[in-house]
């Protein structure tokens, strides 16, 4: 496990939390554009022709190939999970059965809602290998912005390529399209110095089929300086063991603030690799799948097993969402 440099080795890796194969990453891309470091936040924009290769990269061979980064590097005992209910563009989402009684330290989200189809798996090449995280729409000027985590755009030094935004992903399927990112963003702590407190990332993704995102899959609210100590509920699409990467998970409980090195939100789940992005919602309503989006996953301590930790959306935070969706 890769650890963070500003916690005495004590953290356990973001990168973690990412998934990973071995495919090799095809095709040229331009050279990015990139903003200088300061007190904004930072951004990459991906050309008219690599938006085009990330589109014909990512086939469904490919996405169901990513293999959780961190099974690399240790193995874990497997658990079998139900699949929950899919949900394809000609399907409405309409709640069925309420989920596991709260608060929920992981499983399938069998509750339907808007929620299936703004959250999605993120997929990318990071230093030659095949990765993923996970995203959520949110509302924006541009109807077009994703929230993920710092890491999820840039991690150690490099921003990556060939990113798309797959909502409802599953098992391969991109039932709402694969969409690809035009700019891919994050906070200057991040870029400076990935600091953990920060990791926030965002992408604006290009029209598909004419259309934009948000009036494809919906979209989530968002807040920021919204406090701690909430009734929280988490999503992801976590590929390593006891998870494959094919289904919705989530967990759900009253959140706390991390009482050791960071400044972040809290939630016990069970939550493994490619869960890193996904959205943290504050009242979240479960009959129709939506609420306000405070955080994302982040990362874990070693010494502490199934918990989460998110960062915490404050003035930083929203001007990197500004920034995003105004772009």
């Amino acid at each position: 496990m890769r650890r963070h440099r500003t916690t005495a080795g004590i953290l356990l890796a973001v990168g973690a939390l990412l998934t990973g194969g071995l495919v090799t990453a095809g095709g040229a891309y331009a050279a990015p554009r990139e903003t200088a470091s300061g007190t904004s936040p930072t951004a990459r924009t991906a050309s008219t022709a690599e938006q085009h290769n990330s589109r014909t990269f990512w086939t469904s061979e490919r996405m169901r190939g990513a293999t959780a980064l961190d099974l690399l590097l240790t193995t874990k005992a497997a658990k079998s999970l139900k699949a929950p209910r899919t949900v394809g563009p000609s399907t409405t989402v309409e709640p069925t059965a309420a989920p596991a009684a709260f608060p929920q330290a992981g499983g399938p989200w069998t509750g339907g809602g808007a929620v299936v189809t703004t959250s999605g798996r993120v997929f990318f090449t990071f230093q030659g290998r095949t990765a993923s995280c996970t995203g959520n729409a949110v509302t924006s000027q541009n109807a077009s912005t994703v929230i993920t985590a710092g890491h999820c755009v840039k991690y150690q030094g490099s921003w990556h390529t060939n990113w798309i935004f797959v909502p409802a992903y599953h098992n391969g399927n991109a039932p709402y399209g694969q969409w690809t990112a035009s700019k891919t963003l994050t906070t200057p702590q991040w870029q400076a110095s990935e600091d953990i407190n920060y990791d926030i990332g965002a992408a604006v993704v290009a029209p598909l089929n004419g259309q934009k995102l948000t009036s494809v899959v919906g979209a989530q609210g968002i807040q920021f300086n919204g406090g701690y100590n909430k009734r929280m509920y988490a999503f992801g699409f976590p590929a390593a063991s006891p998870y494959d990467g094919t289904k919705l998970i989530y967990c759900s409980g009253n959140s706390s603030k991390d009482f050791l090195f960071s400044q972040d939100h809290s939630l016990g789940c069970n939550m493994t690799g490619g869960s890193s992005g996904g959205p943290w919602f504050t009242g979240f309503n479960e009959a129709n799948g939506t609420g306000l989006q405070v955080s994302v996953n982040s990362f874990g301590y070693t010494f502490l097993p199934n918990r989460m930790f998110g960062p915490y959306f404050g003035n930083d935070a929203k001007t990197l969402y500004d920034m995003a969706q105004t772009s």
